[in-house]
């Protein structure tokens, strides 16, 4: 019996401003558009790491509700952690300085909230995705030379494991490399399945 599966809508949609999610998208080979969510990023009073980002990447999906009548979005949002310390984006090389001094030799979890939308049938799809890095014992001048090749202002944590970063770790767990990375393509796949969208 040949498995039947729900019409997909006419578009997919990523509703992020990140380079680096567009980037791990295009490896799917799929056409999508991209939407710019204004959203708060802020966490909520007692609120988990893990709530915190699925929290946020279902309302970035849901802010293109209104933009987008028959589509799937996308919707994802990033923590980096130490215990149960939230490391975020230092936004700042003083700010770099200070996270990757504190990641060094210590594990640290990427937390990747996952949101698909529905837009017609408002159906959602969601998950977390952790993914643990090891980061070695790093010198302070590794990781001033680290900074200013790579630049890792604007990502979770203050590196890229794309890039030089990878430098960095003494070792990666998880089942999607490409969770630490911001988007988690493995569970995204099966979601855009569920909803139709055949990928190969």
């Amino acid at each position: 019996m040949t498995a039947t599966f729900p019409q997909s809508p006419d578009t997919l949609v990523l509703a992020s401003t990140s380079p680096f999610r567009k980037e791990v998208l295009n490896r799917l080979k799929l056409p999508f558009e991209t939407f710019a969510p204004n959203v708060d990023e802020s966490p909520l009073i007692d609120e988990t790491p893990s709530q915190l980002v699925l929290r946020l990447a279902e309302t970035k999906a849901h802010a293109a509700q209104s933009t987008y009548a028959n589509a799937l979005v996308i919707g994802s949002d990033q923590v980096a952690v130490i215990g149960d310390t939230i490391l975020g984006k230092p936004g700042t090389h003083e700010q770099a300085v200070k996270q990757l001094t504190s990641a060094s030799g210590q594990q640290v979890d990427f937390l990747t909230g996952l949101c698909l939308l529905n837009t017609n049938t408002h159906k959602t799809h969601t998950d977390v995705v952790r993914f643990s890095v090891t980061f070695r014992q790093l010198t302070n001048e590794q990781i001033e030379n680290y900074l200013q090749k790579d630049k890792p202002y604007n990502c979770s944590g203050s590196f890229k494991s794309e890039g030089l970063g990878i430098a960095l770790l003494e070792r990666m767990v998880g089942s999607d490399p490409t969770a630490v990375i911001g988007l988690p393509l493995i569970r995204l796949v099966r979601m855009l399945e569920a909803e139709g969208m055949h990928i190969i």
